[in-house]
């Protein structure tokens, strides 16, 4: 067994002003013999959410990995991280000082996997539509500074912004943004069921069973043209039934799948790390994931602050970092990952090192009679098979201060989303997979009127003055500032409290070309990478 580790320039979150047309990739080998990824992500249709693949709808990383393989954006994160180039776009750029007017050139010659030429008009329909369906899943809020779309003829998009959005080129990077084709989804309602078209670098097929998809075929589109190059000619994508990490490995040991990526527990990647398999080659990379728990505000059990605030008092990062996931993730005190221009240690600085009599004193303060108790919910079939052992990790500190009786309890995604959407958990745990990878992302979704986790919070200071006011720098740095007073106030009223950012891996048989590209930092899984090549 090999371990590779990858090393990506740092991800400065730097985006300028004007971007210029790029050319493609050119690493992997082809093969008509399909290469088949294992994966213990769950795609389910649910009577809640029906429609789970629809680029109006989606926004987990799943169900994005599908959209960004089939699924054209105007622009796309490189290779190698970096600012985002052109995609279905040949060019892109703001035409004004201010960055409220944003104008992209479709490429010539542009099609849909079906042979139909893709206009501007496409794209104007595509976004229009996700902002009218404005879908309870949230991911419309990422296009929400878009006043208006114009058309020039066939090639030419401009986009007036409400307000300036230097993040804005970033946005037209994600699924949601997505060009489809007006004769395969409605202009009024979300597309049940697990059919996608667009104009990709790959077409799709879902075999599914008892609403789930089982394995999905990502076959090469020959009509593809973009920023990508295509190693493969097909791809299977096999999603492991309760997201049994352990039988994905055994998968791979076996030969029945070549890759293996999200997620493996961390008992499978010390094993390939220590070399325990010499056809397997383990590789780690950057990531920007990272776990926090979230509060329902209006709870009766978590609506003084002062609840919250001693459990950020509480909790150590540090040894539940090392009980659950050894060095394969770090202690988090922000929403923004260590790595992210931007970043500050506010909750550190706020609270220092872990305090029981801090936390007491806290409480006292407020009038809370001890102990306090309510129950911490988690996924545990979304994040991995370790959640629950953090959990329990999570409960016994709490506990053990003698401040708090904490329980937990588990549930499958297709339950804990919509529940936590509703309010129904007053504490619960979630993950995050940036959008695009820069500050705003970690921040803005989760602050807003429309937040991702339909949170109760608000704060009328970041939402109406920090927020823009991070969004005028086109120059990341210039706006840290900015950033470091909402994360502060993030902070002091912990409506979240984060807890770890982790690094993400990779697994694939020695003769699979292009693994070390076939994640980036935002968790984009990029399928056309991988290649096969010569076993040893």
């Amino acid at each position: 067994m090999n371990r590779k580790t990858l090393v990506l320039p740092a991800v400065a979150g730097l985006l300028a002003p004007v971007l210029a047309a790029c050319g493609g990739t050119d690493s992997g080998s082809k093969s008509s013999d399909a290469i088949v990824v294992g994966t213990t992500d769950q795609f389910t249709a649910t009577k809640e959410a029906p429609a789970p693949v629809d680029p109006a709808y989606a926004y987990d990383v799943g169900t994005w990995n599908i959209l960004r393989q089939t699924v054209q954006t105007l622009m796309t994160e490189p290779k190698g991280e970096g600012q985002v180039v052109p995609d279905a776009a040949e060019s892109c750029s703001f035409t004004d000082s201010g960055s409220e007017r944003y104008a992209c050139k479709l490429r010539d010659g542009l099609e849909f996997a079906n042979g139909d030429k893709v206009t501007a008009q496409d794209v104007k329909f595509s976004i229009e539509r996700a902002l009218r369906l404005h879908a309870d899943s949230g991911v419309s809020a990422l296009l929400n500074t878009i006043d208006t779309i114009e058309t020039q003829g066939d090639r030419e998009v401009i986009f007036h912004l409400k307000t300036p959005d230097a993040t804005f080129p970033y946005k037209l990077s994600t699924p949601v943004a997505g060009i489809i084709n007006p004769k395969d989804y409605a202009k009024d309602k979300l597309r049940d069921g697990f059919e996608v078209d667009g104009s990709g670098p790959y077409t799709f097929h879902a075999d599914v069973k008892d609403n789930a998809i089982v394995s999905a075929t990502f076959t090469k589109n020959p009509n593809y043209k973009g920023y990508v190059t295509v190693n493969n000619d097909k791809v299977v994508l096999r999603s492991f039934a309760d997201a049994d990490a352990d039988a994905m490995g055994a998968a791979i040991d076996k030969g029945d799948i070549d890759v293996m990526t999200r997620t493996m527990s961390p008992a499978q990647i010390q094993k390939l790390d220590a070399g325990s398999d010499k056809n397997v080659d383990l590789v780690d990379m950057p990531g920007l994931e990272i776990r926090y728990l979230a509060f329902n505000t209006n709870a009766p059990t978590v609506k003084t602050k002062a609840v919250r605030q001693a459990m950020a008092q509480l909790i150590d990062r540090g040894a539940l970092v090392s009980k659950v996931y050894g060095s394969q993730a770090e202690p988090l005190y922000s929403l923004v990952p260590a790595s992210i221009t931007g970043h500050s240690n506010s909750f550190l600085n706020t609270y220092g090192n872990p305090s029981v009599a801090k936390a007491k004193s806290m409480l006292a303060k407020a009038g809370i009679t001890t102990p306090v108790k309510l129950t911490l919910h988690y996924t545990t079939d979304h994040y991995g098979s370790a959640t629950k052992q953090e959990f329990e990790v999570l409960q016994k500190q709490l506990n053990d201060s003698g401040l708090f009786q904490a329980s937990i309890k588990g549930h499958p995604w297709t339950q804990f989303r919509p529940a936590e959407q509703r309010g129904q958990y007053d504490v619960y745990g979630m993950g995050w997979f940036p959008d695009f990878p820069d500050a705003d992302n970690f921040l803005a979704p989760f602050l807003g009127k429309d937040n991702f986790l339909g949170s109760p919070y608000r704060n009328s200071t970041i939402e109406r003055t920090l927020i823009p006011e991070s969004r005028r720098e086109s120059d990341r740095l210039n706006a840290a500032k900015t950033l470091t007073q909402i994360q502060d106030t993030v902070a002091d009223d912990v409506p979240v409290l984060p807890l770890w950012q982790g690094k993400q891996y990779v697994a694939a048989r020695d003769d699979i070309t292009g693994t070390s590209y076939a994640l980036n930092s935002s968790s984009t899984l990029q399928l056309w990478e991988l290649g096969r090549g010569v076993s040893g």
